[in-house]
């Protein structure tokens, strides 16, 4: 009886498969030096280079105080630098944090594969996919 409640109910299941692929993403991404949470907040300033604080926050879906310990963290470890531009702070990566990016994306590959190998690609594609759907969904449940 118990096992049906923990089977058939979203938060268990969510929270189950979330600290499974965390632990998944913390042993490939560890000869990064990051845990996962730094090396995508890295992976977005490669993409968009001086993006704000507020983006990077919309982006990651974290709250605003967690991506300004996240951005100081990676600044004391000279990853990247802040640059004040009006009232806002842009993100940038310093030479230092350019240098991981090929790492940061093999550590992505390397992930990705994976749990490929176990799911099948196809069905780590379309489970992925659903994930964001039904995120967003829960999400902007207005």
């Amino acid at each position: 009886m118990l096992e049906n409640y923990l089977k058939e109910c979203l938060y268990f299941t969510a929270n189950r498969l979330g600290r499974i692929i965390t632990k998944m993403a913390e042993d490939e991404f560890a000869i990064s030096g990051l845990s996962p949470t730094y090396a995508y907040l890295l992976m977005v300033v490669y993409d968009k280079e001086g993006v704000s604080q507020k983006e990077l926050s919309e982006i990651l879906h974290l709250k605003p105080s967690t991506v300004t310990r996240l951005v100081e963290k990676l600044i004391s470890k000279g990853l990247i630098y802040s640059q004040a531009e009006g009232r806002m702070s842009l993100i940038y990566t310093t030479e230092k944090g350019k240098s991981l990016q090929p790492t940061i994306h093999e550590c992505w590959m390397n992930l990705r594969r994976k749990y490929s190998e176990i799911l099948g690609e196809k069905e780590g594609e379309e489970l992925t996919l659903r994930l964001d759907k039904v995120s967003d969904q829960l999400e902007n449940k207005e």
